[in-house]
């Protein structure tokens, strides 16, 4: 069996202190959140919906984000319109969250059983030839799941991930990741372990859409809108010797079941320009995104960064 330690990786161990009481209301959340995803699928779904028709009328930082993501990136929908992707965004994330504990608390088996993979045989054929890979994989609400699912298929990736503050959370989201592989390392370290573990066989794991802010990032067209996206795809391609294959993670809420869909590598790629590599990036998730809009975090900070110091969309 591959040893996946790595003292360069973040390796966060139990300590009694986990235990204190500040963090009972954590655990109580755990044990809900175990029962929760024994529910049928069906039921979970019906109580995602319940939830989320009253969760569209908070008055939230979150649903002020997700408006204001909905309204940049597709003006030319009616308000109704994108309430509605509103609505199904959150029924999808609700019917996920409830039973997101089942990758714990269920086998190996189950996780198969409960998993659609489309376009293995691309991964596959890069490793008969022996070529590393960098996965794309945007911000679905179910972004873990390739990691865990292909770990166990003897495919461990290796990502780069911001510590939580809670540090019991820290450590359960961490030891569910890597329960059958892989490793994770801290942006603080530096982008070189990162970069070492892909050479060495990980498929490394590379979230497009995040916003780093305008040092780290190139100004792009993104749906009808400017996105900050990261700069520096096309030399990390180069620098760890690897292909980049877009990878679309989605839960299927009519089903219950994880579906990933996996595309041929980019070809050609880097291209000419960061600007261009961040284009094509920004390209992939438009694709998949308008073909499944349910799936999107649309209460991250996509859009936080504007150009030429403009002024944050989500300040009022």
């Amino acid at each position: 069996m591959k040893d996946h330690y790595d003292k360069k990786a973040y390796n966060p161990e139990f300590s009694w202190a986990f235990l204190h009481p500040k963090y009972w209301g954590t655990w109580l959340a755990v044990a809900i959140a175990a029962l929760l995803c024994l529910l049928p699928h069906r039921t979970r779904r019906a109580m995602a919906s319940t939830f989320a028709k009253r969760a569209v009328t908070f008055n939230s930082k979150a649903n002020r984000r997700a408006r204001v993501n909905l309204q940049m990136c597709f003006p030319d929908k009616s308000e109704a319109e994108r309430e509605a992707m509103l609505l199904e965004s959150y029924i999808t994330a609700g019917s996920f969250l409830m039973g997101f504990a089942a990758l714990s608390v269920r086998n190996r088996q189950w996780l198969e059983d409960n998993t659609v993979v489309r376009g293995e045989e691309h991964l596959t054929a890069l490793k008969e030839n022996g070529d590393s890979a960098i996965l794309l994989v945007p911000h679905t609400w179910a972004i873990d799941i390739p990691a865990v699912l292909l770990a166990s298929r003897g495919l461990p990736v290796s990502a780069m991930a911001k510590k939580q503050k809670n540090i019991v959370s820290d450590w359960l989201m961490h030891k569910q990741r890597v329960q059958y592989g892989g490793r994770v390392y801290e942006r603080s370290g530096g982008i070189k372990p990162f970069i070492k573990s892909i050479r060495e066989g990980y498929l490394g794991y590379y979230l497009p859409d995040e916003d780093l802010g305008a040092e780290h990032s190139v100004f792009v067209d993104f749906f009808a809108t400017t996105k900050a996206t990261i700069a520096g795809l096309g030399r990390l391609a180069k620098l760890s010797r690897a292909k980049i294959v877009p990878l679309y993670s989605i839960y299927n809420s009519e089903t219950g079941k994880y579906e990933i869909d996996i595309y041929p590598p980019l070809s050609p790629f880097p291209l000419d320009t960061e600007e261009q590599d961040a284009r094509l990036m920004n390209q992939c998730i438009e694709q998949y995104v308008t073909e499944r809009p349910e799936q999107y975090m649309w209460i991250l900070r996509l859009l936080k960064t504007r150009p030429e110091g403009g002024e944050n969309p989500y300040r009022y």
